[in-house]
């Protein structure tokens, strides 16, 4: 008979597990910090030598990490999603924006249509408490704090999607966007017309999920990544313009 003898799991083995879940889920985060080791035993209800155990698996297979000094940190799981070879290119050519644009606009129309499908309460509460805070940073006009607001609406739908590949995909994405790999979007929070529009999209992609209506809400994720691929075409197009002003300025100065 294909039975065999059920071993009691080990506790370092469970916490181990416990651990990676919140990792492969989302819930932690690369670059957060555990908290202390007393405190973390006391939270699973294990001993500190077999916290231990489950710490020195977890680092030995790249999830976890030590900084001298400070603690243990979700490692950046992120990072080898993209060469750096690839990443510089990326950042060298006006078309890999675009083709950003266009990945995304496919990806989270379908992360927003998910997410108004199968979302719980809980995730429509997330995705409406940083919606609430991004109305407030836009009244205090503060393009960095937007900035980085969009990135967090963006990704609590794609979290509320509850796809996992999706999830750290999408999050390597993103940390590319952070870091001005495609481009920078605090110029464009900075242009009073643009913000204002970007806001008023953000407010319809929101309604929509919290309807719970599909369609609606990929339409808005869509129109909103137009709208985005627009505003940086023409961007690039006064830069453009803008250098070649200077050029004839210099040179009539220069006669």
């Amino acid at each position: 008979m294909p039975f065999e003898k059920v071993t009691p799991e080990k506790l370092s083995t469970a916490v181990t597990r416990q651990i990676e879940k919140l990792i492969l889920r989302g819930i932690l985060r690369p670059g957060e910090r555990l908290p202390a080791e007393r405190e973390l035993a006391e939270k699973l209800g294990v001993s500190r030598p077999s916290l231990r155990e489950a710490v020195a698996d977890l680092q030995q297979k790249g999830l976890l990490t030590a900084r001298a000094g400070a603690g243990i940190y979700v490692a950046d799981v992120l990072g080898s999603a993209f060469s750096p070879a690839l990443i510089r290119l990326f950042a060298e050519h006006d078309e890999a924006v675009f083709d950003y644009i266009g990945f995304r606009r496919d990806l989270e129309g379908l992360a927003a249509c998910r997410a108004a499908r199968l979302a719980s309460d809980t995730d429509l509460q997330v995705i409406q408490t940083v919606m609430d805070k991004m109305e407030a940073a836009h009244k205090k006009t503060n393009p960095a704090d937007e900035a980085r607001l969009d990135a967090e609406f963006h990704m609590a739908i794609i979290e509320a999607s509850h796809n996992v590949v999706m999830l750290h995909m999408m999050r390597s994405m993103f940390q590319l966007l952070r870091e001005g790999v495609f481009y920078n979007r605090q110029v464009m929070f900075r242009q009073r017309t643009t913000r204002g529009a970007l806001l008023d999209q953000h407010r319809v992609i929101n309604a929509a999920i919290q309807a719970r209506d599909p369609d609606a809400a990929h339409a808005a994720v869509d129109a909103h990544l137009a709208y985005v691929e627009q505003a940086l075409s023409n961007q690039q197009k006064a830069d453009r313009n803008e250098a070649i002003a200077r050029q004839r300025f210099e040179h009539e100065q220069s006669r």
